[in-house]
């Protein structure tokens, strides 16, 4: 690790003028490229203290060994070599795009004499104009052949071409009226390559002016009596609005623009790009980056824009850029990119954020496919045998453990404002979830934000549990009175009351397992840091147990803490195992809050029945299993009320009146995001089978 103040330049040496630096290691090699409106400040801000930088800045200037610039004139040109610099040197600190999947696109070879149409996947070539990318090879084809009736713009091999020029027969296409047949001059190269710019007219958007002039010689065809060739021209019309057909309209005819959207996490973001042509969504592409340096949704934007324009070259240059340009957030500063982006053009461009209307409409589409982008890329890598081989192989290096942890539990408390204190335990084998084995915890003990007591203490009766029915070989272990531990709906088909367990037998028939908490970890996870660490540690040797291996995972860093270390376990940010341990501590902390929002539920409409005359518990729940939230109840009639098990008219006239006739209490209202929190939640709350649902942050995890 270098000391940055052995490489810092003097004072005064670094100019005040645009420019673009470059850190390398004491290998010589480039390790990250930036650029600057004012080299001075902008450099002057690496080599400050350390515990001021961010994590990832840090590790960057600890890793380099020296730092050099060069001065250009505006910060364009700043822009456009720091984009150079960044693919020649491809930088281990700098954002990365990679593409999520291999695009098809539809290419005109206009540097060749006789151009031709056809599908090209992977790098631009020069003087090559490309429409697309499309989401699949089959669409192009079937928008090539329809409109190859009206453009016969050649599609064959040059070595199909050359062997047609030998012979002196044109290929099936020629005969057919697909293919112009240039190679047996049936057109000249002129008269081809003008079909060719046609065709590239028609697929850049510009299709209105071209169906009228055709309409127009049909008519006049028709009215010189020539009714072949009005023929052939109302075929041409209609191969045309078919093509076009296959093109979602959008946004106005004339709108040409490209809608940029961003999903990020910690770790990762995912890109997704809608190309707009003539009102029409003629393309569709996205990427996948590491966050391997700290960068906002602005930052992510303009390097996506510079991965998705900087390429552009020589004759599609002016193509490649539209009029508009639509993201979510505007690079700062915004000015030089649109500078940027406008010399690319030859004509001004509109880089902007949508505020209202289609294309804020379709910038909510965009969005939501960069959503699921980034949500299949980790279900990609969350599925693969090799990927997490080498994840829990991670793992066990980094933590330094005799074998990879086969199964991983992991622990997280959850409550709001202090109420409610739950607990879960997630459960992990091989690298993925076995939901089959989740517990849930109530915290009775004590009331309060103090998530150390609570790790403790469901840690303790995890393994208390443990060593019972260790010891209770075949039989099954009654929960103590003060040991209340709700049932997972997965373990034994419904919800146990507070305080105890619905029996389901001591092994499980399908995989002979025990049931329960008799199978214990390898690898023991708290999501928290030194303190849930060492309040974990501190259950584990109260009851003898000290062959289980225990970390934690703090948020804030991503750092993982050993018990009785002072510093962290740094995992890199791409490391497959860090990637696991973030999944575990996630879906934990997701169990988590799912049990906590059924609990609170529950207690919010116990409270408004409570004090209904000649309700029971029993008949306070059937009324909630019926109807499922007391907002649902407070609007049902005297009738619908009668139609509840047990329920005779006079109660149902008494519920009713007594929920009528009292207001509504006030819903609870997050103070520290003002959000209100619903309590018309199904009471029984979600199984503990259920899909993962994003947690919102109000909840304390």
């Amino acid at each position: 690790m270098a000391d940055p103040s052995t490489y810092r330049p003097a004072p005064g040496a670094i100019p005040v003028s645009p420019g673009v630096y470059k850190f390398r290691d004491a290998h010589g090699r480039v390790i990250y490229v930036g650029k600057a409106k004012s080299l001075r400040p902008r450099l002057s801000s690496y080599f400050q203290d350390l515990a001021g930088l961010h994590p990832r800045t840090a590790t960057m200037v600890t890793t380099a060994a020296s730092v050099e610039w060069t001065v250009v004139a505006t910060e364009v040109e700043a822009l456009q070599l720091e984009y150079s610099w960044i693919k020649e040197f491809d930088p281990r600190f700098n954002v990365k795009y990679r593409d999520d999947k291999s695009y098809p696109e539809l290419a005109v070879t206009l540097n060749e004499e006789y151009p031709r149409v056809q599908v090209m996947r992977g790098a631009h070539k020069k003087g090559v104009r490309y429409f697309g990318p499309y989401g699949h090879a089959w669409a192009i084809r079937e928008t090539v052949d329809l409109l190859l009736c009206v453009f016969p713009v050649r599609t064959c091999s040059n070595g199909v071409f050359k062997r047609a020029r030998q012979v002196g027969r044109p290929c099936l296409l020629g005969y057919i009226g697909k293919c112009a047949a240039p190679c047996v001059g049936k057109v000249s190269a002129d008269e081809h390559r003008a079909l060719a710019e046609d065709f590239c007219d028609f697929m850049a958007g510009r299709t209105g002016n071209y169906l009228r002039r055709l309409e127009e010689q049909m008519q006049e065809a028709a009215a010189e009596m020539e009714y072949e060739k009005a023929a052939r021209l109302r075929d041409d019309i209609g191969a045309l609005k078919r093509a076009m057909e296959k093109n979602a309209i959008v946004l106005a005819d004339a709108t040409d623009a490209d809608l940029l959207a961003v999903a990020e996490d910690e770790l990762e973001a995912a890109v997704q790009i809608f190309h707009v042509r003539g009102g029409r969504v003629r393309g569709q592409r996205g990427w996948v980056t590491d966050k391997v340096e700290d960068v906002d949704t602005a930052g992510l934007v303009e390097h996506a824009l510079q991965q998705l324009y900087g390429g552009a070259g020589g004759d599609e240059r002016s193509e490649a850029v539209p009029r508009e340009v639509l993201v979510p957030a505007l690079p700062e500063p915004v000015g030089p990119v649109k500078e940027w982006l406008s010399g690319l053009r030859g004509a001004q461009v509109d880089l902007r954020v949508p505020q209202r209307g289609d294309k804020k409409d379709l910038m909510v589409t965009v969005q939501r496919n960069a959503q699921q982008a980034l949500a299949l890329h980790k279900t990609k890598r969350a599925s693969d045998l090799t990927t997490r081989s080498r994840a829990l192989q991670e793992i066990a290096d980094a933590l330094e453990l005799d074998s990879v942890p086969l199964r991983i539990e992991c622990f997280d408390i959850s409550h709001l404002q202090g109420e409610d204190v739950v607990a879960s335990m997630v459960v992990f084998e091989d690298g993925l979830a076995r939901k089959s084995e989740y517990r849930r915890f109530q915290i009775k003990g004590f009331e309060g934000q103090d998530d150390v007591r609570s790790m403790h203490e469901v840690i303790t009766r995890r393994f208390r549990r443990y060593l019972q029915e260790r010891e209770q070989t075949g039989e099954w272990a009654v929960p103590e009175a003060d040991d209340p531990v709700a049932a997972t709906a997965d373990a034994a088909g419904q919800e146990a009351p507070d305080g105890q367990e619905v029996p389901a037998g001591p092994v499980d028939p399908e995989t002979g397992r025990p049931r329960r908490f008799a199978y214990p970890p390898q690898l023991l996870v708290v999501d928290g840091g030194q303190p849930q660490v060492a309040a974990a540690r501190r259950a584990l040797d109260e009851l003898g147990i000290d062959d289980v291996a225990l970390c934690g995972l703090a948020k804030r860093l991503e750092e993982v803490w050993l018990p009785g270390e002072d510093d962290p376990v740094v995992l890199p940010r791409s490391s497959e195992g860090l990637y696991l341990l973030q999944r575990v501590r996630d879906e934990a902390h997701r169990f988590a809050i799912t049990y906590q929002r059924a609990k609170r539920s529950r207690r919010l409409t116990a409270g408004e029945l409570d004090s209904v005359p000649g309700l029971g518990e029993t008949r306070r729940q059937a009324l909630l299993k019926h109807f499922g939230s007391l907002k649902r109840l407070r609007a049902a009639t005297v009738d619908e009320l009668c139609a509840v098990p047990g329920i005779g008219r006079r109660t149902a006239e008494t519920v009713a009146a007594a929920l009528s006739s009292r207001t509504p209490a006030a819903p609870a209202v997050n103070t520290a995001t003002g959000e209100i929190i619903d309590d018309s939640a199904d009471v029984a709350g979600p199984a503990a089978g259920a899909a993962p649902q994003a947690a919102p942050s109000q909840e304390t995890p």
